[in-house]
């Protein structure tokens, strides 16, 4: 029997084990799921939320609880737990509560003259089982809202956590589990990526995937192998744009924030800061002052915590090393606090260009590089040279410039005088373009993107045959002409004298 070991990165405890599913659990979890999906779909939707709002209500009476969890998982600030993973999920349930319906609810559209007699209406139908597949940097936000979105919509759920942030996945059973819904309607399946792959060959009917682009196109590629529909969340390389005439000390406060929090494993983080080169040196003083006042070794009193994975603290080192070796000077930080813990410090860079690895890739760690521009088009142009299109801030007083620029740029999430803030308004969609993935979830988004919109159209089914219906002749032909030129021609006039035809066809019963 495999285990994976959970482990406190901030302090190297043991925090405890979990068992790893095998390819037979998966199967097992795939068939219950499947069989309760049939019960589940038909689950009055007034039903299915009210398990939803008593999740709601039980994270919000163990929210301290929690948070102490999540922080000993991953290795943050226990605040920041409290506030990115717990927040913006309870808040998200909460909209979903009073929205799901209207969204959800079937659509009436119009029946063009030509189809007279017909109705028609959008169904939105559950699509069956929907696998969620999540990260490690906010393990809790990031599996709960897919997974409650699945669950509203009628959706079964298999879901996998990170190997790398498993006590939160096992947190997060608990708390479905207190739920009481059918058997097989929400499984967890712990494990790494051998587990992922049993799960993506069981052949769900859904995959929702947040995590690294690298990960996100191998999923892509055996999802395709079956037809499976994806959702990918993936990774971002996140500009942010400042121009003289900003508030220069917002921006400032924003930047390190903006780059820092989560120890900067956050995929809309600041990757990269430009800066209009008349305040450049201004602005880079500001930054490097507020990053060294940052505190990382105060127990119970940081603003800093650990990073969570090793493997993502020797990315960051291989980006460090790369830089300055290319003429990057690091102005603060740059180092590993300890040998044993995954505390890293605050690192500002300077003397950046984009043949280093560091403003191409993702880092994914507390590293601000800041590079100066001279002109708008030449903010935009650097803005957009990356495969990602996460997110992005612009920062001016001047709401016309800001909002010219922002509207140029190629990004699924922009930022205007604020910095990763799109993703706490669960009324807005969420989502990257290009490399940082494909599909949107949050606001009613989030509910369609887990359901078939079904076109439904009726017929009272008293006429015996339609004008377009066998045996063709001649004044058919006729009349489809002459309704084409009334109806859809620059000269409808001419469509008028084939009137009594198309009536003649309408009309036929025989």
């Amino acid at each position: 029997m495999s285990v994976l070991e959970m482990m406190n990165p901030a302090t190297a405890e043991k925090l405890g084990e979990v068992r790893e599913a095998t390819k037979e659990d998966v199967q097992t979890a795939m068939a219950e799921a499947r069989e309760a999906f049939s019960s589940w779909r038909n689950v009055p939707l007034k039903e299915r939320l009210r398990f939803m709002k008593r999740l709601r209500e039980t994270i919000v009476e163990q929210a301290d609880d929690l948070a102490d969890q999540i922080a000993k998982d991953t290795g943050k600030v226990k605040l920041e737990a409290l506030m990115s993973d717990i927040f913006p999920t309870v808040a998200t349930i909460k909209y979903y509560e009073g929205k799901a319906a209207s969204i959800l609810k079937t659509r009436r559209v119009r029946t063009p003259v030509t189809l007279i007699g017909r109705r028609s209406r959008v169904e939105y139908r559950p699509m069956g089982v929907v696998a969620v597949i999540s990260p490690w940097n906010y393990p809790f936000q990031l599996s709960v809202i897919p997974a409650v979105s699945a669950l509203i919509t009628g959706n079964t759920v298999l879901y996998k956590p990170s190997e790398i942030s498993p006590l939160t996945g096992k947190v997060i059973e608990d708390l479905f589990s207190s739920l009481a819904m059918p058997k097989g309607v929400f499984r967890v399946l712990h494990g790494g990526k051998e587990t992922g792959r049993h799960l993506v060959e069981s052949g769900p009917d859904k995959i929702f995937f947040t995590g690294s682009a690298a990960t996100g196109k191998k999923i892509m590629a055996a999802a395709a192998e079956r037809l499976i529909p994806v959702e990918l969340e993936l990774g971002g390389k996140d500009p942010m744009l400042v121009f003289a005439d900003a508030d220069l000390d917002r921006a400032a406060y924003g930047a390190i924030w903006g780059a820092f929090t989560n120890a900067g494993q956050t995929c809309m983080a600041v990757e990269r800061l430009y800066v209009e080169s008349t305040v450049y040196a201004d602005f880079v003083k500001k930054v490097k002052e507020k990053a060294e006042k940052l505190r990382l070794d105060q127990p119970d009193e940081n603003d800093i915590g650990s990073m969570t994975s090793p493997q993502q603290m020797e990315i960051v080192n291989n980006h460090l090393e790369d830089a300055v070796e290319k003429g990057a000077r690091v102005l603060c930080g740059g180092r590993r606090l300890n040998g044993k813990t995954l505390h890293f410090e605050p690192t500002v860079l300077i003397d950046v260009d984009h043949s280093m690895k560091i403003m191409r890739d993702e880092t994914f760690g507390p590293v601000l590089p800041i590079m100066p521009f001279s002109s708008e088009e030449e903010a935009v142009r650097l803005a957009n040279e990356t495969p990602y299109g996460l997110n992005a801030s612009v920062w001016s007083r001047d709401m016309a410039k800001a909002n010219r620029v922002a509207a140029r740029i190629d990004s699924g999430n922009v930022c205007i005088n604020d910095v990763m803030i799109g993703i706490a308004n669960p009324h807005l969609p969420y989502g990257g373009n290009k490399e940082s993935g494909m599909g949107r979830y949050h606001g009613p988004e989030g509910l369609l993107t887990f359901v078939h919109p079904t076109s439904v159209i009726s017929h009272p089914g008293k006429k015996r045959r339609e004008l377009n219906w066998f045996p063709y002749n001649r004044d058919q032909y006729e009349a489809i002409g002459s309704l084409i030129r009334l109806l859809y021609g620059g000269r409808p006039a001419r469509g008028l004298k084939g009137l009594p035809k198309v009536a003649k066809e309408f009309f036929r019963s025989e």
